[in-house]
């Protein structure tokens, strides 16, 4: 997940607030502004401050000129200029928030109420030390100076009476006044609080599937961009004499920018449309390979065409509920069948395997690694429930094809079969089975009668043979068999 952070004045906070995660720091109002206008789709969630009078104030003297007021009166409200230019933007308002000390959570009324009410003497405590915090230095002093409750308790109130709203709750005033919702924020009144709050909100964001999924995306045609030199598509002609073409850098453009900033009420017509748009480029006019004798593309090339041709010959509704997790996984495949990207785990790869497992220290994903690594692939079990499917074929993604195409099978099966289907392609067109001829014996007891059979043995694949292999078959085996399959 990707954080936009605007605070003027970041000291060195940035590991206290945000850890180790992915954050950009702005400390100018104008740069923010520029930033917001360019490099939007770049962030998941903004994290502003309201004030940001360190900002040049040259720059904004024509904007705050606009509104009768100084630079340094503009700026001291400039963070709710951002907010708004934010939601012009279609930013989700649900992916900002206000880290600043500019609010009116824990404003002198309320301290009052908690000092003068209070029995707790931790409590008053409390109460007075985050009072200090909007106060002057002379003040703090002042205030320090006095040991007897009710002396604090009347001067903060001389104060409260004098305190001007703050900005934030100016704004929130005028939001409710219009019945607009105000935007979340968290005050820095209490470090501690405060960095508490911040990270539980974080972490609300970074278990969101859809910021996921799109995040993982994003980084993924931005990586690929650069590596056109490992374009393997047009090996996949099925006229070897023509080569099959693909317009990457506008394929990737396309792919890029098609989920949208705010997470849709209707996500899986939108999924459903990205991946007609990914699978488009498997038409006939290319066909399934074993590249430079690579398995895993042959089984990544059949998932696409697959999936292509199931759009294209009326089954599209087996993709009408296709989750996060789906479109991931078709969304790898399909890189990993165009490009050679070799061994490694790519940056994007690990991102879009947080939607299989959110860590890899869990015990489910280690007990999948585990039944990976000792090939305990329930293959057979089913091969054989796809085998009495009786299709007249005999290979997994052939017999979902003739399923597919009848239309009473199609409509029993319903969508999660195929989709399951499609993820049990990549371990039958990787762990292939031999082909062996049909044998006939007779039935000693009834000479009318013979046996027919058929032997096949399943040669499991080594999926420890790479990084990414070993991560790739470890994220996706729970899904492929869910328990007790």
């Amino acid at each position: 997940m990707n954080i936009l952070w605007v605070e003027d004045n970041p000291g060195n906070k940035k590991d206290f607030w945000f850890a180790n995660r992915n954050v950009k720091n702005i400390t100018d109002f104008s740069e923010a502004e520029e930033t917001i206008a360019k490099e939007l789709n770049s962030y998941d969630v903004v994290v502003l401050d309201i004030d940001l009078t360190n900002s040049d104030k040259e720059i904004v003297r024509d904007k705050s000129e606009q509104f009768n007021l100084s630079p340094d009166d503009f700026l001291q409200k400039s963070g709710m200029v951002l907010f708004l230019i934010l939601l012009e933007r279609g930013f989700p308002r649900r992916q900002i928030i206000f880290l600043t000390g500019n609010t009116e959570k824990n404003t002198f009324s309320e301290l009052v109420e908690k000092i003068s009410s209070s029995v707790d003497e931790e409590q008053i405590k409390s109460a007075t030390e985050k009072a200090l915090y909007f106060l002057s230095d002379e003040q703090k002093t002042y205030l320090k100076q006095k040991d007897n409750k009710a002396e604090k308790v009347s001067f903060i109130k001389s104060l409260a009476i004098n305190q001007d709203d703050s900005t934030y709750g100016i704004f929130s005033k005028a939001c409710n006044d219009i019945c607009i919702k105000p935007p979340n924020a968290i005050a820095k009144s209490n470090d501690k609080e405060a960095q508490a709050e911040l990270r539980n909100w974080l972490e609300d964001h970074e278990r969101n599937d859809y910021l996921i999924l799109r995040r993982g995306i994003i980084e993924g045609c931005q990586f690929l961009r650069t590596q056109k030199e490992k374009l393997r598509f047009e090996k996949y002609s099925a006229d070897e004499k023509k080569p099959a073409f693909l317009d990457v850098d506008d394929y990737l453009d396309v792919l890029e920018s098609f989920l949208p900033l705010r997470e849709p009420s209707n996500k899986t017509a939108f999924y459903k449309l990205f991946v007609r748009t990914l699978a488009h480029e498997w038409e006939e006019s290319v066909k399934p390979k074993k590249i430079d004798d690579d398995q895993t593309a042959y089984a990544f090339s059949w998932i696409m065409k697959m999936t292509r041709n199931w759009m294209a010959h009326n089954s599209t509704a087996i993709f009408n509920n296709l989750t996060e997790q789906d479109v991931a996984y078709l969304f790898i495949c399909n890189m990993r069948a165009i490009f050679d990207l070799g061994n490694e785990a790519k940056d994007y790869e690990k991102s879009l395997f947080l939607l299989f497992n959110k860590s890899e220290e869990s015990e489910a994903f280690k007990e999948s690694e585990q039944i990976v690594k000792e090939k305990r692939i329930p293959l057979v079990k089913n091969y054989v429930s796809y085998f009495n499917e009786k299709t007249k074929r005999i290979q997994v993604h052939n017999i979902l094809h003739d399923l597919q195409n009848d239309k009473a099978k199609l409509k029993t099966k319903g969508d999660d079969f195929f989709i399951t289907g499609l993820y049990h392609c990549f371990w039958f067109l990787t762990s292939e089975h031999d082909d062996k001829k049909d044998k006939a014996v007779e039935n000693n007891r009834n000479p009318n009668q013979v046996y027919i059979s058929r032997h096949y043995t399943f040669s499991c694949f080594d999926y420890t043979q790479s990084e990414f292999l070993l991560k790739f078959s470890s994220h996706i085996y729970n899904l492929s068999f869910p328990q007790g399959e």
